[in-house]
């Protein structure tokens, strides 16, 4: 089932003596929007990487490329037909791979961008990248926090997206497989429902890095 929108009460801010970069990574459907919403209550700049696709993808040249590249019908409306080329990327490798040559150099270096100047005002940064691993952004990560859901918890939070049985099996099998993701983190949190528990696991994660941090 999905969690809950995260409201968490005020807290100090995290403003460790040199501003981090905390990456999560896990599975689809892990919880990853309430974890970031739960660490943006600690002071961190929640960089989301969806936003800021959402934001590359409405600019007009990006439009007039993917139309060019993957046909006159992934645009409808002056606007990506989402639906249409989501079903297409998933089941086409080859017009998958067109679609990120178009999209992900400019969404990486809007995000570089982004993590620099929160960087520059001494802000830590909550990275939320869906492929921070295999596009190689781990690598600004100073700290990675692994969320740990349990598959019938994501399989529940799939369903109540509309997703259709399977779709998250075949979406996933297009990233990194969960061991991996899981191995490269220092860090894992529990994210199967309990809102009060993934708040404090938060804390604690925020907690041990303030006092550990140089």
């Amino acid at each position: 089932m999905p969690l809950p929108a995260a409201t968490p009460p005020p807290s100090a801010p995290f403003r460790p003596a040199r501003p981090l970069v905390v990456g999560v990574l896990g599975g689809i459907a892990a919880g990853k929007s309430t974890v970031a919403q739960a660490f943006a209550a600690h002071g961190l700049v929640h960089l989301d990487a969806d936003a800021v696709a959402r934001a590359v993808s409405a600019e007009p040249d990006v439009l007039a490329e993917v139309a060019r590249r993957l046909g006159p019908t992934a645009v409808r409306a002056g606007q990506l037909d989402r639906q249409a080329l989501g079903e297409r990327v998933f089941r086409d490798p080859a017009a998958r791979q067109e679609l990120e040559a178009i999209l992900h150099p400019r969404i990486r270096a809007r995000l570089l961008a982004d993590l620099a100047t929160a960087k520059a005002r001494g802000d830590s940064v909550l990275l939320d990248v869906p492929l921070l691993l295999e596009n190689g952004l781990i690598a600004e990560c100073d700290h990675v926090v692994f969320l740990d859901a349990a598959p019938a918890t994501r399989e529940a939070r799939a369903a109540a997206r509309g997703w259709p049985p399977g779709e998250l099996e075949r979406r996933e099998a297009a990233q990194a497989p969960l061991a991996e993701k899981r191995a490269r983190a220092r860090f894992v949190l529990d994210t199967n429902g309990d809102l009060a528990a993934l708040r404090g696991g938060v804390a604690a994660i925020l907690e041990q890095l303030r006092t550990t941090a140089p």
